[in-house]
């Protein structure tokens, strides 16, 4: 099939397969679209690639602006790869200073939250890199960041994934201002801002993953349940490719955020500076005496001290568990040891299930914060 036939059809399924439940496109709609008179001969392919990808998404725009379905969203995505074929083909590449002027935005954006938790947008947004990304198998060659299928329902009303609205919506606001960026390299970019601009490590990134369609989604139950022990832990990482030192450290992610009893179920913060990244997670695990709280809700721990803390039933695990708490404890001792194990952790997380020949540099980048650009 040509690069042609391979964009147009495609995107002609996908547009008009999902429009056929609407209004068919009225003819002055269309015309709107187009020019005066035939267009000139495309005097390369470039020119003639270029104009296809223009012609999908001008054909599609009806439909696209007037619904919020899930077959709108498949249609979107579509048009965008007929779109991206085109920039491609017109020798358009997006580069590392573009990239970057994305994560500044997401950086900006972050700190623009209000009175939203702790006055940051952070900590969620940390947690859709994350989600997004661990729905991998690697036996089965499913889930993870390519092709970004929190988008699309069921996976978007998992239970895992409550509340993660709130992120998405954030990152929409961005995506609108640069478009060309695929949804699962903008996501996982905002990962990266968010653990970097929250006084985090440095974690290596790199683009490349395409969005997907509703037919991707994964399955629900890959994510963590907060209320099991150490086999269902390491089930859920092992699946992913995982030891137990990468468990404990991705763990370490607690070190930001808090629950919401109206999402998850459970209620309350890690530490006392959620949104500042730190051991403090590993250290109050073991400096604190944690008990059962008693309330109506889910099984949780608070600090006996002041029961303004939380860990969940999985946190404690890690100083259960010989294994576990060999690193847990390790981290609570040493910050730059868990800096250096959650980056290699954490950028092996953001690239699961994205062919490697997709990216578009062999080595990964490090982006640099707003306060280094400053210097």
């Amino acid at each position: 099939m040509s690069l042609v036939a391979a964009c147009r059809a495609p995107v002609r399924r996908a547009v008009f397969s999902a429009s056929s439940r609407r209004a068919e496109f009225r003819p002055n709609a269309y015309r709107r679209f187009t020019t005066n008179g035939p267009p000139p001969a495309p005097k390369s392919n470039t020119a003639l690639y270029a104009g296809i990808a223009a012609f999908t998404a001008a054909a599609a725009g009806y439909y696209l602006y007037n619904s919020d379905s899930d077959a709108s969203r498949e249609a979107a995505t579509a048009v965008k790869s007929a779109a991206q074929a085109g920039k491609a083909a017109a020798k358009f590449t997006p580069t590392k200073e573009d990239y970057q002027k994305v994560y500044n935005r997401i950086a900006e954006v972050l700190d623009d939250a209000g009175d939203y938790d702790d006055g940051s947008f952070g900590p969620v947004v940390l947690r859709l890199a994350w989600h997004a990304s661990g729905t991998h198998d690697k036996d089965l060659g499913t889930g993870g960041s390519n092709f970004a299928t929190m988008r699309f329902e069921p996976e978007s009303l998992h239970g895992a994934n409550a509340g993660l609205h709130v992120a998405r919506a954030v990152m929409e606001k961005i995506k609108q201002e640069y478009p060309w960026i695929s949804y699962g390299d903008l996501w996982t970019l905002g990962g990266v801002a968010a653990v970097q601009e929250m006084a985090g490590p440095k974690i290596p990134w790199r683009p490349g993953r395409i969005d997907g369609f509703a037919s991707d989604v994964t399955p629900d139950g890959r994510l963590p349940d907060a209320s099991q022990g150490a086999q269902h832990i390491r089930d859920i990482f092992y699946r992913m490719g995982f030891n137990d030192q990468d468990i404990v450290a991705l763990i370490g992610a607690h070190a930001l955020g808090r629950c919401h009893s109206d999402r998850s179920g459970y209620e309350g913060p890690w530490t006392f500076s959620p949104t500042t990244f730190t051991n403090d997670f590993y250290k109050l695990l073991f400096d604190e005496k944690w008990v059962w709280k008693k309330w109506n809700g889910p099984k949780q721990l608070q600090d006996k001290k002041t029961g303004s803390l939380m860990m969940l039933p999985t946190d404690y695990v890690l100083t259960q568990d010989k294994s576990f708490k060999k690193y847990a404890k390790a981290y609570a001792d040493d910050q730059d040891l868990f800096f250096k194990d959650f980056s290699a952790a954490f950028a092996k997380l953001l690239e699961l299930g994205v062919p490697p020949q997709q990216f578009v540099t062999a080595e990964p980048w490090t982006m640099k914060t707003l306060e280094e650009q400053k210097a």
